[in-house]
C-alpha cells in the first residue's frame, strides 16, 4: 500500500513563498517518477510539475516555469515543490502523486498514468 503526505500549505499574501513537501511510504520511492498537480474549485486537475526518478530531469507547466521548482530526496522519501512569487491564481490543493511505471525513462504530464496520491494541501493566496 501506497502512501503520500503532502504538507507545508498554507494561506500567504500575494508574492510570498511556500514550500510543499510530500512523504512517500510503502513503494520503493527512488524507482518512480513523482508528480505535483493542482485542482482550484470547479476546474479539473491540472500538471504542475514533475521529476523523474533519478532526480536527473524536471519538467514543469509551460505557464508556470519560474516560480515552480521540483525536487526530491530519495534518501528521505520525499519530494518538494517550491512556489515563488505566489499569485491568488495559484490558489488550489496541490496533490503530489507517483507515476505508475517504474523506472520511466520519460516524464509524463497526464493525470491518468499516475497511480497513487496524497489527499491534497491547500494553498490559498490572498491579493
Amino acid at each position: 500500500q501506497v502512501q503520500l503526505v503532502e504538507s507545508g500549505g498554507g494561506l500567504v499574501q500575494a508574492g510570498g513563498s511556500l514550500r510543499l513537501s510530500c512523504a512517500a511510504s510503502g513503494r520503493t520511492f527512488s524507482a518512480y517518477n513523482m508528480g505535483w498537480f493542482r485542482q482550484a474549485p470547479g476546474k479539473e486537475r491540472e500538471f504542475v510539475a514533475a521529476i523523474k526518478w533519478s532526480g536527473g530531469r524536471k519538467d514543469y507547466a509551460d505557464s508556470l516555469k519560474g516560480r515552480f521548482t521540483i525536487s526530491r530526496d530519495n534518501a528521505k522519501n520525499t519530494v518538494y515543490l517550491q512556489i515563488d512569487s505566489l499569485k491568488p491564481e495559484d490558489t488550489a490543493v496541490y496533490y503530489c502523486a507517483v507515476d505508475s511505471s517504474a523506472l520511466r525513462g520519460v516524464i509524463t504530464t497526464k493525470v491518468n498514468e499516475y497511480a497513487y496520491w496524497g489527499q491534497g494541501t491547500q494553498v490559498t493566496v490572498s491579493s
